[in-house]
């Protein structure tokens, strides 16, 4: 029987879980406390979805409302991504006073730093409270991530994530659903922004919710929990380099292509195709259902399969249907980014998995946010480098569609040196150094 199917009981042999509705087979039985930390964590990274959405689907809006000229779109955008660089500072907290509080703490910053966007004046102080509001969406997603990860069993981990990252996503269907009434809702762009004050009232239940991860429990009863910020830090670059590097690279490479193709699509849409904002929201809402199970089949099939052949296929073939996407002037360009959704968020998910998988719980958070630091640095790039090409490729998106060969060449990378960590404990794929058996298993 597969680990999916739960424990056997009823009558005529029958497995209990095997007589539930369809959708409710597709969910394995965690125990009551898993489910407590896998919704929970998941609720965080949905307001953080509609908060990241909101950006690209209102970039038009923005720029006309703050009079940002045409060729500093893409370093505005560079500068705000940058934001996620602050979070390899707050991340790493997490490995010394604990998942929880700083799972907390860092919904109150974004939650506030994306309110303030709503009153910004000018282009400065939009960009200085949005690159703000990254670096406390950045650490609350990687906490997020780490304590379900330490939480879920082996062998549905990949199901874990992937489910959760699903859900999270969501969160860009929230916001498209209220940009298709930007022109209603009083004062446009800024109140889109107004409204990501709601997640502040599940403050209060969620602490008294969340529990601490047992991980992060057990390293603390045996005193091996780090003293300090520096201590995990540190421990990443000195315990496992190789991985490191090779995570970095392909998280680097990847969104180098990913995010001009991501931030600049609903603008392609309203000016290459003369889409309207309605038009934009609907597809977002419905195409995206559709997209998003990308991260459910990664998490599931990755886990059957392996991480590295599945995560390395969909990495490869997202870039071709984003180079498709960008020439198209047909309506074609709606499977075209159904398609393409479908694929990112697959080779995200499982690429989200590698970051938490490889590095052992001392500083599995300062692991993860490295991981989201490196795509930061290389959306940021990836971004400035489309505003070079600007003038060069004579559009945008002849810009974009040159840009994803960085894609791939991560795909490459992973396919050819990543190791293989689906099935396998967290201890026994990342042991902390004083514990590791033989000198390659700290590589």
């Amino acid at each position: 029987m597969s680990e999916l199917s739960g424990d056997a009981g009823g009558s005529d042999h029958t497995p209990h879980h095997a007589r539930l509705p369809w959708l409710a087979r597709q969910f394995p039985p965690f125990t009551p406390r898993q489910w407590r930390v896998f919704w929970i964590s998941t609720t965080a990274g949905y307001f953080d979805s509609y908060d990241g959405a909101l950006l690209g689907l209102a970039l038009k809006q923005i720029q006309r409302g703050l009079g940002i000229a045409e060729a500093n779109l893409g370093n505005l955008l560079s500068i705000i991504r940058l934001g996620y660089l602050v979070s390899l500072l707050l991340s790493p907290l997490a490995d010394v006073f604990g998942r929880r509080r700083l799972l907390l703490y860092t919904i109150v910053g974004y939650t506030f730093f994306t309110a303030l966007s709503a009153i910004a004046q000018n282009e400065r102080s939009f960009v200085a409270a949005q690159f703000l509001a990254r670096a406390f969406s950045g650490a609350e997603a990687t906490v997020s991530l780490v304590i379900l990860v330490e939480e879920v069993d082996a062998a549905v981990r990949g199901w874990a994530i992937g489910m959760q990252g699903a859900l999270a996503i969501t969160g860009y269907g929230l916001a498209a659903i209220v940009f298709s009434m930007i022109t209603i809702i009083p004062y446009g762009w800024r109140g889109l922004f107004a409204l990501a004050v709601l997640p502040l009232g599940l403050i209060i239940p969620l602490r008294r919710a969340l529990p601490e991860s047992r991980r992060f429990e057990d390293e603390t009863l045996a005193g091996e929990r780090p003293r300090n910020i520096w201590q995990p830090l540190a421990a990443l670059v000195r315990v496992y380099p190789r991985r490191l590097a090779m995570l970095v690279a392909v998280s680097f490479l990847n969104s180098m292509g990913w995010s001009p193709a991501g931030l600049f699509f609903p603008k392609y849409l309203q000016e290459a195709l003369a889409w309207t904002p309605g038009q934009v929201s609907s597809l977002v809402v419905f195409g995206g259902a559709i997209g998003i199970l990308g991260s459910i089949v990664a998490g599931r099939l990755s886990d059957r399969v392996g991480r590295r052949t599945a995560g390395s296929l969909f990495m490869f073939v997202a870039p071709v249907f984003a180079i498709w996407m960008y020439t198209t002037r047909t309506d074609a360009v709606i499977w075209l980014w159904i398609v393409r959704l479908f694929l990112d968020t697959a080779a995200a998910t499982i690429l989200s998995a590698y970051s938490v998988e490889l590095f052992p719980t001392s500083h599995r958070s300062a692991a993860a946010s490295a991981l989201t630091v490196a795509g930061t640095t290389g959306a940021a790039l990836g971004l400035f480098l489309e505003g070079a090409l600007y003038g060069a490729a004579g559009s945008h998106w002849q810009a974009i569609r040159i840009l994803m060969v960085f894609s791939m060449a991560a795909a490459l990378i992973m396919f050819a040196a990543f190791p293989e960590t689906a099935g396998r404990e967290l201890e026994e794929i990342s042991p902390e150094v004083a514990k590791a058996a033989t000198p390659a298993a700290i590589r």
